[in-house]
């Protein structure tokens, strides 16, 4: 049963990129609104540890409110994009507890929590923080990329059951970001100093930057995941 991924639904097509050696840690990454896990395992390539596998989930395709009910892959539905905009708490905690379910499998697997970097891209991001800061298992880090915490009235309550108040977190965000702007991301770096210990943030701007990554930025997200996952 352990190794059956078709008990946790979101790793029965995720987009896995294996260790060349003996894998004793692991990054799920989770993409952003409308992409797909390929994008991100091709950029976690770039940066890879043999040791460590990366997992990228693909988000089910559900209607999106914000591109007036388009279909396309979002791993909960998004009103706006502005810290006041109204939210999808049901969907948000919903997407949350399928990816404690991915965290769950990769534990029995072997690989235990601490050993486990939780991270993404702008709605995938905000997922992974709200999943992480939410989750029984104290995990190794956060790395949240152009994005926000989802729910962020609930906190620091809604994290109060979570083992992760000591966890570090890399968060980077590009400050030319016309949908998600940075002062979006310098709001929730405050917001998350009363949620986890704020000497274990790390909010990073990139001039120039808008929705997306940059190299400089992937050469910070390497460096974290050393760090924190070394060799053992």
């Amino acid at each position: 049963m352990c190794g059956n991924n078709m008990s946790v639904p979101l790793l029965a097509d995720a987009v896995t990129v294996s260790g060349a050696e003996r894998e004793t840690a692991a990054v799920i990454f989770l993409h952003g609104l409308g992409d797909t896990g390929h994008s991100w395992a091709e950029a976690l390539s770039s940066i890879r540890l043999p040791y460590v596998k990366y997992i990228c989930p693909h988000a089910p395709r559900i209607p999106v409110t914000l591109n007036m009910k388009m279909v396309m892959p979002s791993w909960f539905d998004l009103m706006g994009l502005s810290p006041d905009a109204p939210e999808d708490e049901t969907g948000i905690k919903k997407a949350a507890d399928n990816i404690k379910a991915v965290i769950e499998h990769e534990i029995k697997n072997g690989i235990p929590a601490h050993r486990i970097i939780l991270g993404g891209f702008s709605q995938g991001g905000a997922l992974s923080l709200y999943t992480a800061l939410t989750c029984q298992h104290q995990l190794a880090g956060i790395v949240a990329l152009s994005c926000w915490l989802p729910l962020h009235k609930t906190f620091p309550q809604a994290a109060s059951n979570s083992m992760n108040k000591d966890i570090p977190i890399l968060q980077c965000h590009g400050e030319m970001d016309p949908m998600i702007p940075v002062r979006f991301g310098a709001l929730t770096a405050e917001k998350l100093k009363c949620v986890v210990t704020p000497s274990r943030i790390q909010f990073r701007t990139y001039p120039g930057v808008m929705h997306s990554s940059c190299p400089q930025e992937m050469m910070a997200v390497k460096e974290f995941i050393e760090k924190l996952l070394p060799r053992i």
